[in-house]
C-alpha cells in the first residue's frame, strides 16, 4: 500500500472539486441567467437577450418556467431575434487534458447551455445554440409572446428578468450521483469567472492551503477527472472525505451528494447484499484507472473513511469492491481505512 503516491484519479476527482465548490460558493448558492431588451408597452424593439452565468442545469423545464417569468412581466412580443450571450466565460470550450481520455467525453462548456448541450436523442451537440434559441423561440410562442426574428436593433437593452439557477446543493447532488462531467465543468468555470485555470485553482486553494496537502497529492487540471493528468493520492482524498465529515457548513450535502449502494433508485454495478446501505462512494474509472473512495460502516459498527487507487493494465473493478467487502466485514481491519473521527 502506497498511500500517498499521487496517481490518476479518474472521477474521484470530484469528491475534491465538489467539496471545494461547496466550500467557496456554498450550499444555497445560485447562478443566474440574466434576460434583457428594451421593453416598451409589452413589445421589445430589437433583440431578446439571454446572458448565461454558466447554470448547469438550464434545462427545458426550466426555460419553459423563466418564460412564464417574462410573460408574467406583460411581454407580449418580440420584434427582434433570441440572442444568447456567451460572454461570461472565455473561449476555452473542452478542459485541458481531455484528448488523452476519449473522444467526445463531454459536451462544449458554454456559459448559457440549454439541457447540457445534447440533442433530443442524447447525443452530444457540438454546435448547440441554433438548436438552443429555436427552443427558447417555441416557449415564447407556446405561451402567446410572438417573436419577430427581424433584424431591428431597438434602443439600449435593460435588464428585464434575473433567474436563478436551482441551488449549489442540488447540482452537487446530481454530479456524485450521476457523476455528470459537464455539470461540475460549468461550475469550475462559473467558480473562475469564466476561466477554468483560475476556477481549478480556486479548488486547489482549498486543497493545498484549507487542508494542508501536499502539492505533489493533489494536483488538478479540470475538476471531473476527464484529464489523465490529474493527479491525487488515496491519503489525499482520505483528508478529503474526513474533512467534509466534520464540516458543519457543508458536510451534510456534500456526504449527501455520494451514491448509496443498495439504496439508490438507479441501479448500480454494485449489487452485493453485504455492502448494501453501508457504503456511500464515488467512483472513477477511465482506460488503465479504477478508483473509488467514501465512507463505509463496518459490521462492528463504525464508521470509516476509505479510498482505493488502481492505476495500470492489470487494474481490475472487481479488486476494488473485494478490498471494501473486506473492511466493511472487520471491525478493526489491518492496514484498513481510520475512522473519520481519527
Amino acid at each position: 500500500m502506497q498511500p500517498e503516491r499521487a496517481l490518476i484519479p479518474a472521477s474521484t476527482t470530484k469528491v475534491a472539486s465538489t467539496y471545494a465548490l461547496l466550500k467557496r460558493l456554498n450550499p444555497e448558492a445560485v447562478v443566474a441567467t440574466e434576460v434583457w431588451g428594451d421593453l416598451r408597452d409589452g413589445v421589445v424593439r430589437g433583440p431578446l437577450i439571454l446572458k448565461g452565468g454558466g447554470d448547469p442545469r438550464l434545462t427545458s423545464e426550466r426555460l419553459w418556467m423563466l418564460v412564464q417569468e417574462l410573460k408574467r412581466k406583460g411581454i407580449r412580443r418580440v420584434e427582434g431575434e433570441i440572442v444568447f450571450d456567451q460572454s461570461a466565460f472565455d473561449a476555452q470550450r473542452y478542459g485541458d487534458g481531455w484528448g488523452n481520455t476519449t473522444t467526445d467525453a463531454t459536451p462544449p462548456i458554454l456559459p448559457l447551455s440549454v439541457n447540457f448541450n445534447r440533442r433530443e436523442d442524447g447525443a452530444i451537440d457540438h454546435d448547440p445554440e441554433p438548436r438552443a434559441r429555436a427552443l427558447v423561440k417555441r416557449l415564447l410562442e407556446e405561451a402567446g409572446i410572438s417573436v419577430g426574428g427581424s433584424a431591428v436593433k431597438g434602443g439600449p437593452p435593460q435588464p428585464l428578468l434575473t433567474f436563478p439557477s436551482l441551488p449549489l446543493r442540488d447540482a452537487v447532488r446530481d454530479i456524485n450521483k450521476w457523476s455528470n462531467n459537464f455539470m461540475v465543468e460549468m461550475l469550475v468555470k462559473h467558480l473562475g469567472e469564466g476561466r477554468w485555470n483560475v476556477g481549478v485553482a480556486r479548488i486547489l486553494e482549498v486543497l493545498h492551503r484549507d487542508l494542508k496537502l501536499p502539492k505533489e497529492q493533489a494536483f488538478l487540471t479540470d475538476g471531473s477527472g476527464l484529464s489523465k493528468d490529474n493527479r491525487l493520492s488515496a491519503q489525499a482524498l482520505a483528508t478529503i472525505l474526513r474533512a467534509a465529515w466534520h464540516d458543519f457548513e457543508v458536510g451534510p450535502e456534500f456526504v449527501d451528494s455520494l451514491k448509496v449502494i443498495g439504496g439508490e433508485p438507479f441501479p448500480l454495478k454494485v449489487k452485493d447484499p453485504d455492502l448494501a446501505r453501508r457504503v456511500r462512494c464515488k467512483t472513477g474509472y477511465l482506460s488503465g484507472v479504477h478508483a473509488v473512495c467514501g465512507y463505509l460502516k463496518t459490521t462492528g459498527g463504525s464508521v470509516r473513511v476509505f479510498a482505493i487507487l488502481l492505476n495500470g493494465a492489470r487494474a481490475e473493478e472487481k479488486d476494488l469492491w473485494a478490498q471494501v467487502k473486506r473492511w466493511v466485514g472487520e471491525d478493526r481491519p489491518s492496514g484498513g481505512p481510520r475512522a473519520p473521527g481519527r
